[in-house]
């Protein structure tokens, strides 16, 4: 049998380690306190967004009840916007560039989210038809969530974007996208949130296909006599279409965001709010049963005092 110092020698160390860690026990009121005071200070912070946001909406849908006429001409040449939600994308092309419109900020709900998911969803389903896909995306949220994802498929990206946007932004992004070789693809596929009012909003995509594609075959505007060059011409006009879809893309994401954005401020103010009630209700129990308990040992104190 070992020696009694032996066996303490052994097992000290292991006891003092055990005694040594922290016991998580109940919250005191001081922590309460201060879990109070800093939760008031996010729902004013959220307020105040919610707030600036709802300011902005109302701008932002004023920019885009002007770009949406401005871009109405396009749909006479190419498709209209089609509902991303159980699209096949069969009518697509055999190679096609995606163009995801995401922002450079957060706290706005799934409006980044929804837009890349839609985005792997439709690279998916054309790898699965056997057809080629590269993406550009627009904005660092859709940056970074695609490049967890399909890394090897973007080609491009455009971040430090200011919003909403303007028209010169956007023709400088349709320049870059025709840099990028947008003419070499049979279609540019942009896939954006489209606003419907302050609480609703869908995923989207267009189609704009190169109209240097239909000029041998009478295709889009086939029949129509140019003073100039037609195949220059056709290029411009289709550079001009591009941005004009871009900047339609824009205004209707930006407004999206700014809803997105004054709901989920909203929702956060509204949960601000309950997690005060919980807390101050903890609060008030704590410090009942302080004082509970205080009472308690002036009493016994008071009696023992008494007996003696």
């Amino acid at each position: 049998m070992a020696p009694l110092r032996t066996i303490v020698g052994r097992v000290g160390p292991r006891v003092m380690a055990i005694a040594s860690q922290q016991t998580r026990g109940m919250a005191t009121e001081k922590q309460i306190y201060n879990q109070i005071n800093s939760t008031k200070n996010i729902k004013k912070i959220t307020s105040s967004m919610k707030m600036v946001s709802a300011a902005k909406l109302k701008g932002d849908e004023t920019r885009l009840s002007a770009a949406i006429p401005f871009n109405q001409w396009t749909y006479e040449i190419c498709t209209e916007p089609t509902l991303v939600e159980n699209a096949t994308y069969e009518e697509l092309p055999q190679k096609v560039l995606i163009v995801p419109f995401t922002s450079e900020k957060g706290l706005c709900g799934g409006v980044n989210s929804f837009v890349t998911r839609a985005t792997r969803d439709m690279i998916k389903k054309l790898n699965a038809q056997g057809k080629d896909a590269d993406v550009v995306v627009i904005g660092d949220k859709g940056r970074s969530q695609l490049r967890r994802f399909v890394p090897e498929k973007i080609t491009r990206s455009a971040t430090d974007i200011i919003g909403p946007g303007t028209y010169t932004l956007a023709s400088a992004l349709a320049a870059e996208l025709i840099t990028a070789g947008a003419a070499e693809y049979d279609a540019v596929v942009m896939v954006y949130n489209s606003f419907v009012n302050a609480a609703t909003y869908k995923q989207m995509y267009k189609v704009v296909i190169p109209l240097t594609a239909g000029t041998e075959d009478g295709g889009a505007l086939g029949t129509y006599d140019f003073d100039s060059d037609k195949m220059e011409s056709m290029a411009d006009l289709y550079e001009f279409m591009l941005s004009t879809q871009v900047y339609h893309c824009f205004m209707d994401g930006a407004t999206a965001e700014q809803s997105a954005r004054m709901t989920a401020m909203e929702n956060a103010s509204k949960n601000a709010n309950e997690m005060i009630d919980k807390l101050t209700l903890q609060y008030n129990r704590a410090r009942q049963a302080r004082i509970t308990t205080e009472l308690i040992e002036i009493i016994s104190g008071a009696s023992a005092l008494d007996e003696s």
